[in-house]
């Protein structure tokens, strides 16, 4: 499976407003997945956030977990689309538990752009402010797509909490 497959699926899916049918599409493709330029696991992922879409979050919990268990390179920590998914549950000492662990453990930018935006989105902006700076930091010097989006984010995040201006934000003016 090509990036480029995905892609068209995806917008298949948005054009159709049918994101069970590309969940499915997403479930079949995966059980007997061997290779190609994503992981099992990246496949999965997708899959779980379809099943989101869908009005699944069982089934996406399943999918998430089942990307864990695959171990196949993915750009963000399942745990964290867990976590989310937990939120939506009512679920949010679960989910702060997860967030726990993923924080006392290895994580990458893009997971903790994930997590910023989940945390904001639960009502926990300092916490996000927190996984944003900290992501940030994660991206070393050179500029990238994440930490530009990690910079946006966490300048929204520190509006929005009468936050003063500091070193972070004059990187979001260079990126301009």
């Amino acid at each position: 499976m090509t990036n480029e497959q995905v892609d068209r699926l995806l917008e298949q899916a948005l054009l159709l407003d049918d994101h069970g049918a590309l969940a499915r599409r997403l479930d079949a493709l995966a059980q007997g997945y061997e290779s190609g330029e994503m992981s099992r696991a990246a496949i999965l992922m997708l899959a779980a956030e379809e099943w989101r879409q869908a009005g699944q979050p069982a089934a996406a919990l399943d999918r998430y977990q089942s990307a864990i268990e695959d171990g196949g390179e993915v750009q963000v920590d399942p745990r964290a689309g867990i976590a989310d998914t937990l939120f939506e549950l009512d679920r949010p000492d679960e989910a702060r538990a997860l967030i726990a662990a993923i924080r006392a453990g290895d994580w990458n930018p893009a997971t903790a752009l994930t997590i910023a935006e989940t945390l904001v989105a639960y009502g926990d902006a300092e916490a996000a402010h927190d996984w944003a700076t900290e992501g940030v930091r994660a991206c070393g010097p050179t500029g990238s797509g994440i930490r530009d989006s990690l910079l946006r984010t966490r300048y929204r995040i520190r509006v929005d909490l009468g936050l003063p201006e500091d070193d972070l934000d004059a990187l979001l003016d260079i990126t301009r």
